[in-house]
């Protein structure tokens, strides 16, 4: 109960599983109100275009007010899109509902940098692991639930999830630490992540990171990891529906959540007890490799599944890409300095915004041209390419975007 840790994990917890119950269930909604597969696209991206935005904002307001408020905010504008959606009666309900969470949405950032504030270097891949053990348990329990209760109509699983958020909320008010940075409250660590939050405007510098020999192919990766991902989650219930019956009918949320809740059975396993002895007896950089590679097979797999079994197989294999995810991070926050880690942790998210901006987008037009092989092929590309960056066999510190914020 000491662990600084509990209270993060907690709260993401409760937060994943209010995201993961309307996952499965978005796509059908937006489509009983009549939304094209290329709409509902654009409604999934139109919460990473917003959260783009104002996701510096977020980062900057974090460092000088702290980690609670600006996470307090965080999952207000959450709960107020969650019941926005459950009256929802028509698409610019829904739109609007997407629009408020994601101009509100730094919840897993704000995590992250919490992480960070807390542990040393060479314990913050099984650190940035809770994540995914939340994201495990999220994609577990979330989807089920959701697929159970949208048998007895759509909005229940959204009144679920606003309730959660609620819960999530309360939390965070009682058992998260308030203080200003964590270092303040655990004194043998390093001090928080800092360093400039880059605008969506400052390309310029987001390129200097990205030439960078030790830290641009991480980045690299990780952005080939979430944007193979982000076409993948973008996709899978309109591939789903068009692909797979039950009984006679079309798939609908109660399958997608059951597939949604298998794969976060594997990836909680693997995030979670797992992943702290693979990173022991492997190591984070072939672990990162190898984790991509399993995704792009994994998506192959899915092209050309046309039974249940292989449907599944497949899930299991993209499900050790996850691993990908909090490995990269773990290894991008340790090749910059600590001044320069809110920075990073900043650009992470950015860059997850951004695939998550253009993958539903792509997803949505391939799905509704009935592509759904090419669908799953262009993730597996976007995975595999990702796996092709060369890392230097050596990380290094220093970075030209350091040195020039630093002439700054």
């Amino acid at each position: 109960m000491k662990s600084p840790l509990l209270p993060i994990f907690l709260i993401v917890a409760v937060d994943v599983l209010g995201y993961t119950i309307i996952l499965p269930l978005l796509p059908f909604f937006a489509e009983k109100l009549g939304a094209s597969p290329a709409v509902v696209g654009l409604l999934v991206s139109v919460y990473a275009v917003c959260q783009l935005i104002a996701g510096p904002i977020l980062g900057q307001l974090s460092d000088r007010f702290g980690r609670k408020p600006l996470l307090l905010l965080s999952q207000i504008g959450t709960f107020a899109g969650f019941l926005i959606l459950a009256s929802a009666n028509s698409l610019w309900l829904v739109l609007l509902s997407r629009a408020i969470d994601g101009f509100t949405a730094g919840n897993l950032t704000l995590a992250q940098a919490y992480i960070s504030d807390v542990t040393p270097p060479h314990q913050r891949a099984r650190a940035f692991g809770i994540i995914g053990i939340a994201f495990g348990m999220g994609f577990l329990v979330g989807p089920a639930l959701s697929g159970f209760l949208s048998q007895f109509g759509y909005h229940y699983p959204i009144v679920a999830a606003a309730a959660l958020s609620c819960i999530s909320i309360i939390a965070t008010a009682v058992i998260l630490p308030g203080k200003r940075t964590m270092a303040e409250s655990h004194p043998d660590t390093e001090g928080a992540p800092t360093g400039q939050r880059l605008s969506i405007l400052q390309w310029k510098r987001y390129a200097e990171y990205f030439r960078d020999p030790a830290l641009g192919p991480l980045l690299w990766k990780f952005f080939g990891y979430v944007f193979s991902f982000s076409l993948f989650m973008g996709g899978f219930a309109l591939f789903a529906e068009r692909r797979y019956t039950w009984n006679g009918h079309p798939w609908g949320p109660k399958e997608v959540g059951y597939v949604f809740a298998y794969s976060g059975l594997v990836g909680g396993t693997l995030q979670g007890g797992a992943l702290g002895f693979l990173v022991k007896r492997f190591g984070e950089r072939p672990l990162l490799a190898s984790s991509l590679l399993a995704s792009a097979i994994g998506y192959v797999v899915l092209g050309w599944a046309y039974t249940i079994p292989l449907l599944l197989l497949s899930a299991t294999i993209a499900a050790f890409g996850g691993v990908a995810r909090p490995v990269a991070t773990s290894l991008i926050t340790q090749v910059v300095g600590r001044d320069e880690q809110g920075t990073v942790l900043g650009l992470t998210q950015s860059l997850t915004s951004a695939a998550q901006i253009v993958g539903p987008t792509i997803a949505g037009l391939l799905i509704e041209h009935r592509l759904l092989a090419l669908w799953a092929m262009a993730a597996a590309a976007i995975a595999f390419a990702g796996w092709l960056v060369k890392m230097p066999s050596t990380p290094t510190s220093a970075h030209p975007a350091e040195v020039s914020l630093a002439r700054d």
